[in-house]
């Protein structure tokens, strides 16, 4: 585990060169005839920071900057709501895959983690209405899991427009052994394709510059 502040240019350093946990989905996306156009777009941003050692400029809109903002009270309010004692945390290294990693919103008591997302008003009434969590965000807590050992994820919506009692939608992700290990799988069938990709364009470039 990194002790850093989730946010800070640090940070963003470490996880450099490195699959995170909420790049999951695009690494694994597929259509009904290939791979998705995500993955080729992720795998050249992590070769891109491997090559230079830096971050690659990120995008951020609106409905990004406004989870951001609304993260610390989001927080707040699962603690209270749930009675959990939540710890921040910077960045949990994949225990034996190499490049990869998590960056929760916080560690739950022993066993459990959250992770916080801040949709608009109307997929927040779609949960509250019993709708389901997105797919990539039920990758995004496996991989957690798979990166700290723990055995639950609290996937959790928060808005802070509506009344108090519907403010917060809670959805609990239970490890899964047999998912998390065929994730596992397909990650490191992805890593190393980037690997593979690095080494090709140094070896090729490298071998322009000596001669």
């Amino acid at each position: 585990m990194l002790d850093l502040i989730q946010g800070t240019p640090e940070w963003a350093s470490a996880r450099a060169g490195s699959l995170g946990a909420s790049s999951i989905a695009d690494a694994l996306a597929k259509t009904k005839t290939g791979w998705g156009a995500s993955r080729a777009t992720l795998k050249s941003r992590i070769a891109h920071e491997r090559l230079t050692g830096r971050p690659a400029e990120s995008f951020t809109n609106a409905a990004m900057q406004r989870g951001t903002e609304l993260e610390p009270q989001a927080r707040d309010m699962y603690a209270l709501h749930t009675g959990y004692d939540v710890t921040e945390v910077g960045i949990v290294l994949h225990p034996s895959i190499k490049h990869s990693h998590c960056s929760p919103d916080g560690l739950c008591d022993a066993d459990g983690m959250v992770e916080l997302k801040c949709c608009g008003a109307a997929r927040h009434i779609e949960l509250l209405d019993d709708g389901a969590p997105e797919d990539r965000y039920v990758k995004q807590c496996l991989w957690q899991m798979a990166c700290t050992g723990r055995k639950w994820v609290d996937l959790t919506y928060f808005h802070p427009e509506f009344p108090p009692e519907m403010q917060l939608v809670i959805h609990r992700i239970e490890r899964d052994e047999a998912v998390i290990a065929a994730l596992e799988s397909e990650v490191t069938t992805f890593l190393d394709e980037v690997a593979a990709t690095v080494a090709n364009l140094r070896a090729r470039y490298m071998t322009r510059e000596a001669a």
